[in-house]
């Protein structure tokens, strides 16, 4: 809006323009000059000191377009990521729903070419592997230093260069993530539960992969020791490992396996079917996701249960699920009933209130109960009903009426200094160690 003073000028300005083009002067150069004295320069065709009727027609006519042309390649871009992560039929639900584009070649390209890889998904009846892992080494000068911590370290965990280079070969090799609830179908409610087993419906060429991560309390860790600490949100609401680097700075970021995993779907989203992530699996006794919760082992217990609530509902948006791994972390097999029955208790008022419901236990060091006692009466009737054991190096799955029993491969420094073999089926783990193990 010109002030009332410019309008004035623009007034005379224009008054002066009609006398001059009486005299000659060309038009354009009176535009020119009186655009660039009311401040318009540039802003209409041929430097025009007003936009015309024509002018204005033609710009919302402009505007009209592209606005249409935003809402139209959002909704083509919505369906690509629906289906870059294998969920055809949604994103032919969400290109067919869309009246922008009902005569768009794009959108009739994209419809076939979803169709077509919907119709080539196969129902995949190999084996099933389960990989497991635990926190990462960062700095492996600071955390393999012959102190007392180092054994720990090359020992029960492994570093982030090998867990890239295992994602990296698990993509390439056609692996893709799955959850774990989609390999049985449920019918019925609380007792009256029964489970049959499903099998995985995943892209030809693909087989399917189960992924946790074991008791992530953090624990086994000390800070300053080129390992992540802690779980944190950052200042985006995402989900970031806390680590301090050899100057003693601290870092938010991709430290540890749940953010590092991120980042690797972020940029393979077609390593994630249908939004699956891992499992993670969650004891009491030492705190969840770095952070004590029970009175008397935190003055800050009360604030840090609100943090694990926060983590924990980010990362179930995320497309993770959590896993119980009893209270104290101890050998469900050795335990009597009533001892069990007080772990897993002590394990639901704690952990289990803060993480929201949960159906799948990670039995702790793969100590299974035996099936036929009522300990495992006692699991199921709790509501936990995939039941992962472990076994090094072979895969086992099997659907019961009442449970779903799998076994996992736990990844550590430990495993592939003894038994190098046991990933054979997944990976070379010549070729994904870090060069300083």
């Amino acid at each position: 809006m010109l002030k009332r003073g410019n309008r004035r000028f623009a007034v005379l300005m224009l008054a002066g323009a009609a006398a001059l083009l009486g005299s000659g002067c060309a038009r354009s150069v009176l535009n020119y000059q009186v655009a660039e004295c009311i401040g318009t320069l540039n802003q209409y065709e041929n430097n025009e000191p007003v936009e015309t009727p024509k002018m204005k027609a033609e710009r919302e006519q402009k505007e009209s377009e592209e606005a249409l042309e935003s809402e139209k390649v959002s909704v083509l871009e919505e369906a690509e990521a629906q289906a870059l992560s294998y969920r055809y039929e949604d994103a032919i639900a969400t290109l067919n729903a869309s009246e922008v584009l009902k005569d768009d070649e794009r959108a009739s390209e994209a419809l076939a070419d979803y169709q077509e890889n919907l119709n080539s998904m196969y129902e995949y009846d190999g084996d099933i592997g389960h990989l497991c892992f635990t926190n990462l080494v960062v700095d492996t000068d600071r955390a393999f230093d012959g102190d007392e911590y180092a054994s720990v370290y090359q020992q029960n965990m492994i570093t982030l260069e090998e867990f890239t280079n295992i994602l990296n070969s698990l993509y390439e090799s056609g692996y893709v993530l799955i959850d774990i609830h989609s390999l049985a179908e449920e019918s019925g409610e609380g007792t009256d539960l029964t489970m049959t087993e499903k099998l995985p419906f995943i892209p030809e060429e693909k087989k399917p992969l189960v992924l946790s991560v074991e008791n992530l309390d953090y624990s086994s860790v000390r800070n300053g020791d080129g390992v992540a600490t802690r779980l944190e949100l950052d200042e985006n609401g995402e989900v970031a490992a806390r680590y301090t680097d050899a100057e003693g700075h601290d870092l938010l970021g991709a430290y540890d396996v749940v953010p590092v995993l991120e980042q690797f779907i972020d940029e393979h989203p077609d390593f994630s079917f249908q939004g699956a992530r891992g499992i993670i699996s969650l004891s009491g006794t030492n705190g969840v996701f770095g952070y004590q919760i029970e009175e008397g082992k935190s003055a800050d217990y009360e604030a840090n249960q609100e943090t694990v609530r926060q983590i924990a509902d980010k990362l179930k948006e995320d497309g993770w699920t959590f896993a119980s791994a009893g209270y104290s972390y101890q050998y469900m097999g050795d335990m009597s009933y009533d001892t069990l029955k007080a772990d897993i208790t002590n394990w639901q008022n704690t952990v289990g209130s803060l993480i929201g419901e949960c159906d799948t236990l990670l039995y702790p060091y793969g100590s299974e109960v035996d099936y036929t006692t009522e300990k495992a009466q006692y699991l199921i009737n709790q509501g936990f009903r995939y039941l992962v054991g472990m076994w090094s190096d072979g895969d086992h799955l099997e659907v019961n009426s009442t449970y779903l029993r799998q076994t996992r491969r736990t990844v550590t420094g430990y495993v592939f200094e003894n038994y190098p073999s046991n990933f054979s089926t997944y990976f070379s783990t010549a070729s994904i160690l870090d060069p300083a193990r």
